[in-house]
């Protein structure tokens, strides 16, 4: 696993990630209000919706949910609903799945932002023991 300083979305890479939570509204559509998520709403519109029904369908995990500045964008649960503190255990879980998702598209350069730690309020000293081990080289973790 690198670690990095910059943009989420300016920075090269082959696969990006946003941290997101499991919760749909009565409209169907995903909560994206803050942070990387809501960059990526205000971006691709028709995310929330797309990401709402993946959501009800197949439950809270990462999916591969559009493109952005020439670059696959994934998702990565960190928590069940939007206004809990994030959840260590699931983004374990989630970083698992992502793994499974690079693998199958072969993807060589994946951004990832501190998991649960911008809206989770979880601390990186927290969230980087449980996640370091489980990410090579071809991951790098933004910090904004």
């Amino acid at each position: 696993m690198n670690e990095s300083r910059g943009n989420l979305w300016s920075l090269p890479a082959d696969l990006r990630v946003v941290t997101t939570n499991g919760f749909v509204k009565r409209n169907g559509q995903a909560v994206m209000g803050r942070g990387c998520a809501e960059e990526l709403a205000a971006a691709c519109p028709h995310v929330p919706a797309k990401l709402g029904a993946l959501l009800s369908t197949y439950g809270n995990r990462p999916f591969r949910i559009a493109a952005v500045n020439g670059a696959h964008v994934a998702t990565l649960p960190v928590k069940h609903h939007w206004r809990q503190k994030a959840d260590i255990d699931l983004i374990v879980a989630s970083i698992h799945y992502l793994k499974a998702m690079v693998i199958k598209f072969e993807y060589q350069n994946i951004l990832i932002p501190r998991p649960g730690c911008g809206n989770g309020k979880l601390s990186w000293s927290q969230v980087r023991p449980r996640i370091e081990p489980l990410l090579d080289d071809r991951f790098t973790v933004v910090t904004f």
